[in-house]
């Protein structure tokens, strides 16, 4: 269940594949509900959005609970540079506050614009323009921003694997 010294517990990769998984899943369903111009439609897509939003909330912040209350992640594989280890480290942290801040953000445009009742499908609600309310363009900003990281994360990975070769990404997947 918990990491060893040079690879990650279950409870680790499962997370960690769970929020792989919901992150496009979210991002997809974000941007669609952004260009669409059909208010049951956007509606619809933000009642799909709004519950994957919270998965992710609730697997990050048991990844943050993980890391720092029962579990320690594995050392970095070996040869890796210094300079490396803490472009890693923030990349991962940057992660954690982008999502808690899409939340942060995508709670303030339901509650700013008075959202929820259309969102949650009330006969005669109206959903609002969306870019008339604050929050909703750093909600979108970070939505980018999270790509990129979430970008560079597989790139790094994929770097590791086929260009390395030294097995990082093994260690985060089952077995041994």
């Amino acid at each position: 269940m918990k990491s060893k010294s040079d690879r990650y517990g279950a409870v680790a990769i499962t997370l960690h594949w769970l929020t792989a998984i919901l992150i496009p899943v979210l991002l997809i369903s974000g941007f669609r509900a952004a260009q669409s111009v059909d208010p049951a439609a956007k509606a619809a897509i933000l009642r799909f959005h709004i519950p994957v939003a919270i998965a992710v909330l609730v697997l990050t912040l048991l990844r943050l609970a993980w890391w720092f209350m029962i579990d320690r992640r594995p050392e970095h594989v070996a040869g890796t540079k210094v300079w490396e280890a803490r472009l890693a480290s923030a990349i991962h942290y940057t992660l954690y506050l982008i999502v808690l801040g899409l939340l942060v953000t995508g709670v303030g445009i339901v509650l700013d614009s008075g959202a929820a009742p259309a969102i949650l499908g009330r006969p005669g609600a109206v959903l609002p323009n969306f870019e008339l309310y604050p929050p909703r363009f750093l909600h979108g900003a970070l939505a980018k921003l999270l790509i990129a990281l979430v970008l560079t994360h597989v790139i790094a990975a994929l770097s590791h694997h086929f260009i390395r070769r030294d097995g990082l990404l093994w260690r985060m997947w089952y077995g041994g």
